[in-house]
């Protein structure tokens, strides 16, 4: 693995050095590649110069060598953004998103003394010091008790959570400096919700909380498996938990129609479940949070660090959007999607008619008859182009709430995957014991 790893920076000025030496190394590439383009005739822009194939390596780089903020900031923003950002700025997303690098083992070992002393290793049998999976904040590590107990460790990158705000704010300058991002896409209001999700993410304890909060309200359910917490060998940094056998959720997708739809409308009514009965939402809808369990037929959820509990208000708001968007009542839909929070005053009536129609355009599955068939549907790819055309007009739009957000990413999710596993669910059936 020696290829996948590298030192995580964990002062300030150390992971600010990276960014400082990362815009050395792009001023250094523009200038020799406006000389290239110059000495041919042709007149370069900065933009071309600055987002050539070698520098969107050293960008990708270096934001997967800094961790966090900088993966979280790539990954909101290729959910939010989506067609809206450059060809050269998706690859760049697209590495951040699977090009996680893994802590030398001398810097693992001293974290782990740090938090668990020198007899770190006396409660285990065995400890894999090679990490079984890597991510924007941490790394996961298997483990056995000596009781035989199989243990995910997730342990946090150091220097993560103490720099996520300065993070964040130079990674912004940079893709600002690079104009990656159209102007119509608000990225401030984004930074901000990736810093706030961020440091709940980075709070170990958070998530543990919320685990055992959403197990609790899970219940008996039979159809999904939550891993257990060991709160002894956990701290706000170090997050133990029972290891659950799974496969990953794409791989379903050899598996029969039977099995994916199974899969697909488990997974949609949890998302009604999450909205109107628990109030709590796992906003994260990562293919990577969702595995499957062939022998026992069982959802393996995973990642609770993004996990968001609603007002009665809101859960109510959607309730009223998705009951008008089922009945085709547009009036319904407009006064629910008021007093969601997304009509400012005095917002021209016809926009608010285009906002509508994007609402009742993502319902469509709601009002079919029968078995929604998702994959040979263009429903996401019609509501992305609605989303586009109305996120030009800059003087209407204005930023949600920002856990409406967070609803329509999981809304969103869950439709993709519905579509990845070409499932058949219906939808309206799930939807009416909801209905008043």
């Amino acid at each position: 693995m020696k290829n996948n790893e590298s030192k995580v920076p964990t002062s300030r000025l150390s992971r600010l050095s990276k960014m400082g030496g990362l815009a050395s190394r792009l001023a250094g590439n523009v200038l020799l590649e406006g000389a290239k383009q110059l000495s041919k005739g042709q007149s370069p822009k900065l933009q071309q110069l600055v987002m050539t194939p070698t520098n969107i390596g050293h960008v990708a780089d270096k934001l997967s060598q800094l961790r966090g903020a900088a993966m979280k900031v790539g990954q909101m923003l290729s959910m939010d953004a989506g067609d809206l950002v450059p060809p050269e700025l998706a690859d760049i997303l697209a590495r951040l998103r699977s090009d996680a690098k893994a802590m030398p083992h001398k810097q693992l070992t001293t974290l782990l003394i740090q938090h668990w002393g020198r007899d770190w290793l006396a409660p285990f049998a065995q400890f894999e010091l090679r990490p079984f999976a890597a991510a924007s904040i941490g790394q996961v590590h298997l483990a056995y008790l000596d009781t035989g107990e199989k243990l995910a460790i997730k342990i946090q990158y150091p220097g993560i959570r103490d720099s996520i705000d300065s993070d964040i704010d130079n990674v912004a300058t940079l893709l600002k400096v690079s104009r990656l991002i159209p102007a119509n896409v608000k990225l401030d209001t984004l930074l901000a919700e990736a810093k706030a999700q961020l440091h709940n993410e980075a709070d170990y304890h958070f998530e543990a909380e919320h685990i055992e909060l959403y197990r609790q309200q899970l219940g008996e359910n039979s159809s999904f498996i939550v891993p257990k917490v060991y709160k002894q060998l956990s701290n706000n940094s170090i997050l133990t938990m029972q290891f659950v056998e799974g496969v990953a959720i794409e791989s379903v997708t050899q598996a029969s129609q039977a099995v994916r739809d199974h899969i697909a409308s488990e997974l949609m009514a949890l998302c009604f479940k999450e909205l109107f009965e628990f109030k709590l939402v796992q906003s994260d809808p990562n293919f990577a949070n969702f595995q499957y369990q062939t022998d026992t037929q069982k959802i393996v959820l995973f990642d609770f660090g993004a996990t968001r509990t609603i007002s009665d208000a809101l859960s109510q708001g959607y309730h009223e959007l998705m009951q008008g968007a089922a009945t085709q009542d547009k009036l319904q839909m407009a006064s629910a999607a008021k007093k969601i929070g997304f009509f400012k005053d005095k917002m021209d009536p016809g926009h608010q008619q285009l906002i509508i129609d994007i609402f009742y355009q993502a319902c469509e599955p709601l009002r079919f008859e029968g078995e929604y068939d998702f994959g040979q549907s263009d429903l996401a790819k019609r509501v992305t182009q609605a989303g586009k055309a109305i996120s030009t007009q800059q003087n209407e739009w204005h930023t949600p709430p920002t856990d409406a957000i967070f609803i329509h990413r999981k809304l969103a999710g869950m439709y993709l995957l519905a579509a990845k596993l070409k499932a058949k669910v219906n939808v309206g059936e799930l939807f009416s014991k909801y209905r008043g």
